[in-house]
């Protein structure tokens, strides 16, 4: 039995080494079939209590992390742990701070910075990435 997400399920992204990581909207229902075992939480608030492993990063909607540095810690903490396990990143609506997220994964997988939100918007949401400053924050998010 697999540990990580199936690779046809709802929001989940395959990066270029084979890592699965699901993206998601949590004004939205948990989808059917497996809970994560990981997720991070990036939103202005701290999140519900959920009956997994979870972190909570601080961003608000439409704007970038408050900390970068703790940005940098649990995006690749989610990087490495998605390697075994079902991980997820979730905001609100599911687009534009998931999708930063998730380009900055891609990233960290070895995608280059100035195709990341190319490739999270070609396999991931065409939407995602909604705000400029969101688009340069993937552009230097590992500098």
């Amino acid at each position: 039995m697999s540990e990580t997400w199936e690779p046809d399920g709802d929001g989940v992204l395959r990066l270029p080494s084979g890592r699965l990581v699901r993206g998601r909207g949590l004004r939205r229902p948990l989808p059917p079939g497996p809970e994560p075992a990981f997720s991070v939480f990036l939103l202005g608030r701290r999140p519900p209590q959920v009956g997994w492993d979870s972190r909570w990063l601080r961003w608000p909607d439409f704007w970038l992390p408050a900390s970068r540095t703790q940005a940098l810690a649990l995006l690749s903490e989610a990087w490495s742990r998605a390697e075994a396990e079902r991980v997820e990143v979730a905001c609100g609506g599911g687009r534009g701070r998931t999708g930063t997220a998730l380009a900055c994964l891609a990233v960290l997988d070895g995608v280059p910075d100035r195709e990341a939100v190319a490739f999270v918007r070609r396999h991931y949401d065409p939407r995602a990435v909604e705000t400029p400053w969101q688009r340069r924050y993937v552009l230097r998010f590992t500098k």
